[in-house]
């Protein structure tokens, strides 16, 4: 069973002579355990087919399959609680951590599990435990502002495996750090591919940081195709 699969997927903004196509006939598939990245340049159309997979922005044509279950088919399947299988099937990783400023390190990856009902003492223990694998034990008191931008990040990543997701998204997770940061955030994802099963996509213009990863899509003008 693939984590990932997308047909045809087509999304269109707009209509008739003002119609945008920023996606077109898009097909992938990716396993789990494979790291994988989208390429293209910026306004490719690469960031409108993560959002499709990670079931925020709806597609106008194909269909979305995650863990097996479609959840687009000519639009969002009817009666699909689309917020239920983001909280649970799905992790995110931002160009921006996005992390709560008033809440430490820890409580900032606690949240992810508490909102879907993990008591707090469970909570306290698998957020410990990750951000301890991050190395980042020595941090979880801390708040964001006085993490560095590679700390803060790794805060990110930990907060999108909490909920042990079956795809993990992430959209330009390197943009803001400097080279280093950045490929040692590539590698982590790698590593954490393989140790969680976890299929991770990742969207970048940046063709430095993708070495080592298990496919390379190559987007333009809204159109995919392998690498």
């Amino acid at each position: 069973m693939y984590a990932v699969e997308v047909e045809k997927l087509t999304k269109i903004y707009g209509r008739g002579d003002t119609a945008v196509r920023a996606i077109v006939d898009a097909t992938l598939r990716v396993k789990p355990g494979e790291l994988v990245a989208i390429l293209g340049p910026s306004g490719s159309g690469k960031t409108t087919l993560l959002t499709a997979i990670g079931l925020i922005n709806e597609p106008t044509h194909g269909k979305v399959l995650i863990d097996g279950e479609t959840v687009a088919d000519e639009g969002w399947r009817p009666g699909l609680d689309l917020k239920k299988i983001r909280r649970e099937k799905l992790g995110f990783i931002f160009q921006a951590h996005n992390l709560i400023p008033f809440l430490t390190a820890l409580e900032n990856v606690m949240i992810a599990l508490e909102i879907n009902g993990v008591p707090e003492r469970a909570a306290s223990e698998r957020a410990t435990a990750l951000l301890g694998a991050l190395n980042l034990g020595h941090r979880l008191r801390n708040y964001p502002s006085a993490l560095s931008g590679g700390e803060r990040q790794r805060v990110a990543i930990a907060r999108a495996l909490a909920n042990r997701p079956k795809v993990i998204l992430a959209d330009e997770p390197t943009a803001a750090l400097d080279t280093d940061n950045g490929r040692n955030v590539m590698a982590l994802l790698k590593k954490l591919a393989v140790e969680n099963h976890s299929a991770i996509l990742v969207v970048t213009h940046d063709r430095r940081m993708v070495e080592g990863f298990d496919r390379i899509f190559e987007v333009h003008d809204g159109r995919i195709a392998a690498g």
